[in-house]
């Protein structure tokens, strides 16, 4: 999905619509990249976030509100202390480059009108907010970018702001008939190709959508294009161009199989067989609906990213360490052999010479000719102490190595729940509780002094089955430790994916029988919170609550039962009901 040149053309006409003339009312800066601004418009009060991250950057409207820092960062402070209250005059795209300018009036401390530009560039990795004067000089970004970072444009206060040409493109929107044919058609490479590499803002998918509405094949030479069908190309690339410049957009989502796979100012004719297209009343609304819940996710992948690196390092370190004792235990194998060596030489060394090497005995558990080393600078008595000494020594470290095993095999399935658990999380304060309790067992060192005040306390996920049931999922092993041994009782039933790390879950059974379908229901949310969700099918333990037992000294979460019913699952929740309350 790109968030091209059109997309920022359709943004454009709808925050025109919605905000000119308006008034800043709030400015918040919730990430280190990313502004919320509140305004009061014609249509009302808007809240438009806008994003400068190098992995999710977007802008839209938005009905959420995501908490700020206690204490605001500079760029925020600097927006606050000029634009907090100030009037948009105007929302421009210069062409159809990804680049939106938002100008405000506002008074300064001298109560003279004054004018400001607020810029937001939509360029993957290089996307910025900058904040610029009246003549174009940047006042501060909310991404500094210094010579070292870029030969091609700094982006720092006091610096004087131009939209880099890094490519020498055409703009679609002013482009001729012959500059189309004469640039676009005579370059030797595919149609599409050669359209978003001639003209600016054109993403591969809409190049490809262009051709297919002209009806020709977008990865077809462009050089193989006759008179016709090149001016037939042209007109329908122009027609789009009057579209954008008509403001004339219908923004579709494309879905398959429920998942969206493509998004875009106007409907999708190249998706046809398999593909569900959706058509939005705003473009904003539509890009909440895809980027609300991804940009969520990186977010808290980029936080957790310390977090997953620690269990991660862990993980290959426990890994390590079983593969070695396992093979430590294999060689404890010799073990019986040097315990029979000592025993046949006590039968039959009494008559051995001295100096001997090795002798041939039969081994009476088998009933077979064996040699027997022996060192000839010691009695047959000593040889034998020195085997049932190897005997003794490989005894123990079995012994001790068994426990070994049984621990690292144990820390392994710990710390696989916490990955899981990481990949689950999708607030901060789920990261918190992860994180408490990879300093309960020593991953993390503690810091001892003020706790930091925490927004929330995480709370499992709470669903509603389809005949009215209550379905809980914990979303760590604290809570599937307290889901289980706390909320539940005995008649309630137990839900989790067999021998794999997952969530537990719990259905509240009211001491009624459940239905098949909230049992159902239930095994998909145990395979979908499980480290198999990306598997076509899960198998899922389920049991009544009262057979699940704690053993002593177990870690959290952990738990055994004997008596168990089983079932397959698809790990796809889609159609289950999450109670927000």
């Amino acid at each position: 999905m790109a968030f091209d040149g059109i997309t920022v053309a359709c943004l454009a006409a709808e925050l025109k619509k919605s905000l000119l003339n308006g008034r800043i009312h709030k400015i918040a800066q919730p990430e280190t990249d990313e502004l919320l601004l509140t305004c009061k418009g014609t249509s009302g009060v808007k809240k438009l976030s806008i994003s400068a991250s190098a992995s999710l950057p977007y802008l839209y409207f938005t009905q959420q509100n995501k908490p700020s820092p206690l204490t605001a960062p500079s760029f925020c402070m600097l927006l606050r202390k000029h634009i907090g209250s100030a009037r948009i005059t105007d929302i421009t795209q210069p062409g159809l480059e990804r680049v939106l300018f938002i100008d405000l009036e506002h008074l300064n401390e001298m109560g003279d009108v004054c004018q400001k530009r607020l810029i937001v560039e939509i360029m993957g990795k290089h996307s910025n907010i900058i904040f610029c004067s009246q003549d174009g000089m940047i006042l501060d970004s909310i991404k500094h970018v210094s010579s070292n970072m870029s030969s091609v444009r700094e982006v720092l206060p006091g610096r004087r702001y131009f939209i880099p040409q890094t490519q020498d493109k055409l703009d679609p929107l002013t482009i001729t008939e012959e500059q189309f044919i004469e640039k676009v058609c005579t370059r030797p490479m595919e149609i599409g190709k050669a359209l978003y590499g001639t003209c600016t803002g054109i993403s591969p998918v809409m190049a490809n959508e262009i051709c297919h509405l002209a009806s020709l094949d977008g990865g077809a030479p462009a050089l193989s294009l006759t008179d016709n069908e090149k001016l037939h190309l042209c007109r329908t690339f122009l027609r789009m161009m009057e579209q954008i410049k008509e403001g004339e957009f219908s923004p579709h989502m494309i879905y398959r199989e429920g998942e969206p796979v493509e998004y875009s100012a106007f409907p999708m004719s190249q998706y046809e067989s398999g593909y569900t297209a959706e058509p939005f009343d705003s473009i904003s609304s539509l890009l909440e609906t895809y980027y609300a819940s991804r940009s969520t996710i990186t977010r808290i992948r980029q936080k957790s990213a310390d977090l997953r690196k620690i269990v991660q390092t862990a993980l290959d370190r426990n890994r390590k360490k079983y593969q070695l004792q396992q093979k430590q235990l294999k060689d404890t194998g010799k073990k019986d052999r040097y315990k029979i060596y000592g025993e046949l030489i006590n039968t039959y060394g009494y008559g051995l010479e001295e100096g001997c090497k090795s002798f041939k005995a039969l081994n009476y558990y088998t009933n077979e000719e064996i040699t027997i080393p022996l060192d000839p600078n010691l009695t047959p008595m000593e040889n034998s102490k020195r085997y049932f000494s190897r005997y003794n020594k490989l005894k123990r470290t079995q012994e001790a190595l068994n426990q070994q095993i049984q621990e690292t095999a144990s820390e392994i399935q710990h710390l696989e729940s916490i990955q899981t658990a990481l990949e689950i999380a999708l607030q901060e304060n789920d990261l918190a509780q992860i994180k408490e309790e990879l300093m309960d067992y020593g991953y993390i060192r503690r810091k001892y002094g003020k706790k930091q005040k925490m927004q929330g306390k995480s709370k499992p996920f709470h669903y509603i089955s389809s005949d009215g049931y209550h379905m809980y999922v914990g979303k760590n092993n604290f809570q599937n430790e307290e889901l289980t041994f706390k909320l539940a009782t005995g008649n309630d039933w137990w839900f989790h994916a067999k021998q794999m790390p997952g969530s537990h879950v719990i259905v509240k059974s009211n001491n009624e029988e459940l239905p098949d379908r909230t049992f159902e229901e239930a095994g998909q949310l145990a395979a979908y919170y499980s480290s198999g969700r990306g598997a076509p099918k899960v198998e899922i333990d389920y049991v009544q609550k009262k057979h699940v037992k704690k053993t002593p000294g177990a870690k959290p979460g952990f738990v055994i039962y004997y008596t168990n019913y089983s079932l397959v699952a698809r790990p796809d929740i889609s159609r289950i009901e999450e109670c927000t309350t």
